[in-house]
C-alpha cells in the first residue's frame, strides 16, 4: 500500500506512513497510530502531500441522479462513481467526494471499499424528503428556541404586568424547573439567556413567569428525598409464642393530639419500668427491598404541607402502637433504684393493651396510679442527668402548618408547648436508649452509639434567651459509633438511639440487631452495621436539611400573607451594630441591622420586609 495514500480510520480519513510487525501506521487528526488493516478502509491508493489537503480540499456537489440511472438501481463502488460525475479527481479531494455520495438519499454508502448500493427514485425522494422535513423542523425548533431567550429576557426585564405565555413555552420551562430542583447543575437556556444558572435564579423565573406558584417548596427534591412514602408489601405477619402477653398491663402512648403513627408506650408494673417501642424490624429485615427503600430515605420527612414516611402508611398501620386492640412491640423491661439508675436490662417481644391519649390528657391525670410514678421516674432521671452535666436547651419552638383549601394554600404558625407529659415521655425515651445502650455493651452486640463530648461552655452565662444561645453555640456535634462514649449533653455515660424504628433507619437497624441477638442468630458484625449506619446517616442528614429549608420556606410564605405582621424580637448576641435575634411568635432567628446599640435579652417590636422566597431571605427592620 502506498505511503500517503489516502484511508478512512473510524470514519475519518487518516494517511497510511508505513508498515512494521504486521501494523500500518497511519497518520490521523490526534497523532500516529499503529493499527491493523481491518481497522481502516481504503479510500484511493494514490497519495496526498499532506492530511491538512485532504481535510481542506473541497470539491463540486453535483447532481447524482444520472449517476444512480447509469447503475440501474444495482450497485458500483465508489471510485466508479467519482469517476463518472468528476472525471479528474485530485486524491486530496477523495475525502471531500466521499462525503458527498455518502450523504446522498440515492446511494447506501457503509465504506469506500465496499459496493454502494443504488436506491430507486422514489427511496430516495421519500428520503430527501424526510431529511427536509427533520431540517425543517430542527430550524424551527431552533427559531423557538431563540424566540423562547428573547422573551424571557425581555419578560424579566418588564415590570410586573405583563404575563408569560406558559402554553407556548412550557416545554422550556421544564429545563428551567430542573435547575431549580436541582436535577442538574446547568441550564444552557439561562446561559443563553445571559442569566444565573442557579437554582435561587431559575426558582425566581419560574415564580416570574408563573409556571410555579409561589407557594412551591423545592427542598425535598432538592435534597433528594421523594415526597410521596412507599407503598410496601408486607409479609403476613405472625405473632406465635415469641411474644409475651402483657395485654394486662396498660400501656399508655402518650402523643399529640390526633397522632397517626404512635410508635412508643409506657407503663410501671409496681416493680418494673416498660418501655414498649414499634416492632416492624420484626418483618422489615436487613437488605429486604422496604429496608433497602428505608436506608435510602433516611429517616420519615416531616414538613409543615405533610409527611413522606420512611417505612410507608401500611407499616404505620401494622406497627404503630395503639392503632389496633392488641398491639406488638419491642420492650424494654428496667429495674431501676430510688434514683432512677438501671440496675437491670431485659429486651423481649411483647403483646400489649395501649391506650392512646394526649399530652394534656395525661397532664391531667398525673396523679392517677397509673401515670403518677411515671412522672415520679421521668422527675428522677432529670435530676440524674443534671447531676452528671447535662445541659438542657429551652429555646422557642413552634408548629408550622400549611392547610389546602380550593388550591390555596394557607399557612399557620402555632407556639410549641412542652407539657410535663411531653417532658416525661422525653426522659422515658432517654431511659430506653441508655437501658438499650448498656444491654448491647454488656452483651458484646457490635451497636449503634451516640456520644457527644462536653461543651465548653462561659464560666457566667446571660439570663434568658441570650443565655441558652450561648449554650446551643457552645454545643459540639454529636457522633454515632460502635464504640460507647459519654454524652455530655445528655448526662449520659452510654446511649443510643432505638425509640423511633418507624421513622429513623439508624433505630431499625438497632432494632434488627437487637433482635438477632435475642433470637440466638448470628448478629451484624461491625463493619457491616458501620456501613448501613453511615448510609442511613447520610440520607437522614439530607432529610434534616429539606425539613430546615421547608419551614424556613414557609415561614416567609407565611409573612407575605400577612403583610401586616409585626412581631417580637429578642437580642441574642450583638456585634458592633449587627444583632442575632430571636422571634419567638415564629420561631425564626436571622441577623439585624441596629440603628443604635441595645443588649441581650432586651425585646423590640418588628416587621418583615425584603422578603425573597427563592434566597429563603427576609430582612427585619424595627418598628
Amino acid at each position: 500500500m502506498n505511503t500517503n495514500a489516502i484511508v478512512l480510520y473510524k470514519n475519518r480519513p487518516a494517511l497510511i506512513k508505513g508498515q512494521t510487525d504486521g501494523k500500518f501506521e497511519i497518520e490521523t487528526e490526534a497523532g500516529i497510530k499503529k493499527v491493523r488493516e481491518k481497522d481502516f478502509s481504503l479510500l484511493t491508493t494514490n497519495n496526498s502531500a499532506s492530511l491538512k489537503t485532504v481535510l481542506t480540499a473541497a470539491c463540486q456537489a453535483p447532481d447524482f441522479t444520472e449517476a444512480a440511472e447509469f447503475f440501474e438501481e444495482g450497485s458500483a463502488l465508489f471510485s466508479e462513481i467519482a469517476e463518472l460525475v468528476w472525471e479528474d479527481l485530485k486524491p486530496e479531494q477523495m475525502w471531500a467526494a466521499w462525503l458527498l455520495v455518502s450523504a446522498s438519499p440515492l446511494f447506501i454508502a457503509e465504506s469506500p471499499d465496499l459496493p454502494i448500493k443504488i436506491r430507486t427514485k422514489e427511496e430516495a425522494e421519500a428520503i430527501a424528503a424526510a431529511a427536509i422535513k427533520k431540517e425543517t423542523e430542527k430550524q424551527a425548533e431552533e427559531q423557538e428556541r431563540k424566540d423562547f431567550i428573547n422573551d424571557l429576557s425581555k419578560f424579566i426585564k418588564e415590570k410586573k404586568g405583563e404575563t408569560f405565555d406558559l402554553k407556548k413555552y412550557s416545554h422550556f420551562l421544564q429545563e428551567i424547573e430542573a435547575l431549580a430542583l436541582e436535577k442538574t447543575d446547568k441550564s444552557k437556556l439561562l446561559n443563553e439567556a445571559h442569566l444565573k444558572e442557579t437554582p435561587e435564579s431559575a426558582h425566581k423565573i419560574l415564580i416570574r413567569t408563573g409556571y410555579w406558584k409561589i407557594e412551591k417548596n423545592p427542598y425535598p427534591t432538592r435534597f433528594k428525598h421523594p415526597l410521596n412514602s412507599p407503598k410496601l408489601d408486607l409479609p403476613p405477619i405472625e405473632h406465635n409464642e415469641k411474644y409475651e402477653d402483657l395485654t394486662h398491663l396498660t400501656a399508655y402512648a402518650i402523643d399529640n393530639e390526633g397522632s397517626t403513627d404512635p410508635d412508643d408506650a409506657v407503663c410501671f408494673d409496681g416493680e418494673h419500668l416498660w418501655i414498649h417501642i414499634a416492632n416492624p424490624a420484626d418483618i422489615i429485615t436487613p437488605d429486604s427491598k422496604s429496608d433497602m427503600d428505608a436506608r435510602k430515605r433516611g429517616a420519615t420527612l416531616y414538613i409543615p404541607e405533610g409527611v413522606s414516611r420512611m417505612l410507608g402508611e401500611s407499616a404505620v398501620d401494622a406497627f404503630a402502637l395503639g392503632l389496633h386492640p392488641d398491639s406488638y412491640a419491642l420492650s424494654f423491661k428496667l429495674k431501676l433504684n430510688e434514683a432512677a439508675e438501671i440496675l437491670d436490662v431485659d429486651i423481649l417481644r411483647t403483646k400489649i393493651r395501649v391506650s392512646c391519649i394526649s399530652f394534656e390528657k395525661a397532664d391531667e391525670e398525673k396523679t392517677s396510679a397509673s401515670l403518677k410514678p411515671l412522672f415520679e421516674i421521668a422527675e428522677k432521671n432529670r435530676k440524674k442527668r443534671e447531676t452528671a452535666g447535662a445541659v438542657s436547651i429551652d429555646m422557642p419552638e413552634v408548629q408550622i402548618k400549611v392547610e389546602t383549601e380550593n388550591e390555596t394554600q394557607k399557612v399557620f404558625i402555632n407556639p410549641y408547648n412542652f407539657t410535663e407529659s411531653f417532658l416525661m415521655i422525653k426522659e422515658m425515651m432517654l431511659l430506653a436508649g441508655e437501658a438499650a445502650a448498656r444491654f448491647a455493651f454488656k452483651n458484646n452486640i457490635p451497636f449503634q452509639f451516640v456520644s457527644q463530648e462536653a461543651p465548653e461552655l462561659p464560666k457566667k452565662l446571660p439570663d434568658g434567651l441570650a443565655g441558652e444561645y450561648r449554650k446551643r453555640k457552645a454545643m459540639r456535634p454529636r457522633n454515632v459509633g460502635t464504640i460507647p462514649a459519654m454524652h455530655s449533653a445528655l448526662g449520659i455515660a452510654m446511649y443510643s438511639q432505638i425509640t423511633s424504628p418507624l421513622r429513623r433507619y439508624g433505630d431499625l437497624v438497632a432494632h434488627q440487631q437487637l433482635l438477632k441477638f435475642i433470637d440466638g442468630k448470628e448478629v451484624m458484625k461491625t463493619d457491616d452495621l458501620l456501613m448501613r449506619i453511615a448510609a442511613g446517616d447520610i440520607a437522614g442528614r439530607n432529610c434534616s436539611y429539606a425539613e430546615r429549608a421547608s419551614r424556613q420556606h414557609w415561614t416567609l410564605i407565611y409573612l407575605l400573607q400577612n403583610p401586616d405582621w409585626q412581631g417580637e424580637a429578642v437580642i441574642l448576641e450583638t456585634i458592633k451594630n449587627t444583632a442575632r435575634i430571636s422571634i419567638p411568635s415564629i420561631g425564626y432567628e436571622t441577623e439585624m441591622r441596629l440603628k443604635k446599640e441595645l443588649s441581650i435579652n432586651e425585646r423590640i417590636n418588628v416587621k418583615a420586609e425584603d422578603i425573597d422566597i427563592p434566597n429563603l431571605t427576609v430582612r427585619f427592620v424595627q418598628v
